[in-house]
């Protein structure tokens, strides 16, 4: 009877990358009919780690040891180093089990990475139950002495565990995030973060860097009123509605020729116009919310190529705004409604859909899409929403998606 030899084997490969590595390794293992029950690999500048988790069966302890010296062998001739080591049933079977365990994505964006971001993260990670199991980085690579206000790095840790309570861990993460210069995102990773195909943006301060109500205030020479009204509005202080029609009433008699003179003015916020070329590339549907007016969100849908855009209408009677409300207010309210209606045209899950904004009308969106982010926003929408970006531009949202550097898209 043939005295067969079972077991586990951990192989651990370290060394100087080159090509042919995994070729001859696995060669080798062929002709043991080894199953590779597991396998990763990552290579930090040139330098090469690469894990197998595989199962041995063999006729005879001697087999057990020729394969282990056939090995040794190929790992010496191409200098690098490798250890074996033995997986208990009890081990991989515990293993597993674990597979379809709840997971999480936890990105973490700055200028720079350091190594005071990575322990503080992983240690609120560890707090709240996650084991984290794989880091990548997600940005390019950085030239030393180059960090300046237009660097961005990102890294993206996944980790296992029960985490009993998402919100609290968010909470944690973003009273963290400040003291660090960094924002913190956390994301159950499921089948819908790695298919969402509709983004919807709130236009002023969000898609622009400007509130366009008071640059025809400017015009009209009201600035400063409307200004502090637009303000009180954007912080929850004021119901969006009032304080739409308050701004409204101030910019009667505006002629309609200052339009054309603001929207040539307005200036595209940071990485707007990357993230939204990229969406478009990678075939999601783009969309305007705004509590704005139509005639801007159309000048920037047709600038960036957005496919819906849903504003206000400014009226305007014999060439001046009369400061009447025309038609159905967009509020926060009308948002949300229509972020539905396109997910439900696109035929989409909500769960498939990012929402962006910066203002307290721009949270009842934010709430019910799959991935809402706060952007640059004031503190109680930065409180409220799932995620928030401070530290970096509009395109830091292609991270949040799992859209890494390298997947360049040809422009």
């Amino acid at each position: 009877m043939v005295a067969f030899v079972k077991k586990v084997i951990l192989m651990s490969l370290s060394g100087l990358d080159k090509p042919g590595i995994t070729s001859s390794v696995s060669q080798i293992m062929s002709r043991y009919n080894v199953n590779i029950l597991d396998i990763g690999q990552s290579v930090i500048h040139d330098q090469l780690n690469l894990g197998l988790l595989v199962e041995l069966c063999v006729n005879s302890s001697s087999e057990e040891q020729t394969f282990f010296e056939d090995i040794q062998v190929c790992a010496k001739s191409m200098d690098i180093a490798v250890t074996f080591d033995e997986v208990s049933t009890e081990s991989y079977n515990d293993w597993v089990n674990h597979q379809g365990k709840s997971r999480h994505i936890v990105t973490l964006l700055a200028k720079q990475i350091t190594a005071e971001q990575l322990a503080a993260v992983t240690s609120v990670g560890t707090t709240y139950g996650l084991n984290f199991d794989n880091i990548t980085r997600l940005s390019g690579r950085i030239p030393l002495g180059s960090f300046d206000d237009q660097t961005k790095a990102s890294v993206e840790f996944s980790a296992r565990g029960e985490v009993t309570d998402l919100t609290e861990l968010r909470k944690a993460f973003m009273k963290l995030a400040p003291s660090l210069n960094a924002d913190i995102a956390v994301q159950e990773d499921n089948l819908y973060r790695r298919n969402r195909r509709l983004v919807c943006f709130d236009m002023d301060s969000t898609l622009i860097d400007a509130e366009v109500i008071d640059e025809l205030a400017i015009e009209a020479g009201v600035g400063e009123q409307v200004a502090a009204i637009t303000e009180s509005a954007m912080r929850g202080e004021i119901a969006f509605d009032e304080s739409f029609r308050q701004r409204m009433a101030l910019l009667k008699g505006l002629d309609e020729s200052v339009l054309e003179k603001v929207a040539n003015r307005l200036k595209l916020n940071d990485g707007a116009e990357k993230l939204i070329s990229y969406l478009n590339k990678l075939g999601y549907k783009t969309a305007i919310l705004s509590g704005g007016f139509d005639y801007f969100g159309r000048y920037l849908q047709k600038k960036l190529n957005i496919d819906y855009v849903y504003a206000n209408q400014l009226d305007i009677e014999n060439g001046k705004v009369t400061g009447r409300v025309k038609g159905t207010i967009v509020n926060g309210d009308r948002k949300a409604e229509l972020l539905q209606e396109l997910a439900h045209k696109e035929g989409l899950n909500l769960e498939q859909v990012v929402a962006v904004g910066d203002g307290a009308n721009d949270l009842p969106m934010l709430s019910i899409a799959g991935l809402g982010i706060a952007f640059r926003a004031k503190p109680l929408v930065k409180e409220s929403a799932q995620q928030s970006i401070s530290q970096l531009g509009l395109d830091a949202i292609l991270y949040l998606i799992g859209f890494r550097d390298r997947d360049s898209v040809s422009e």
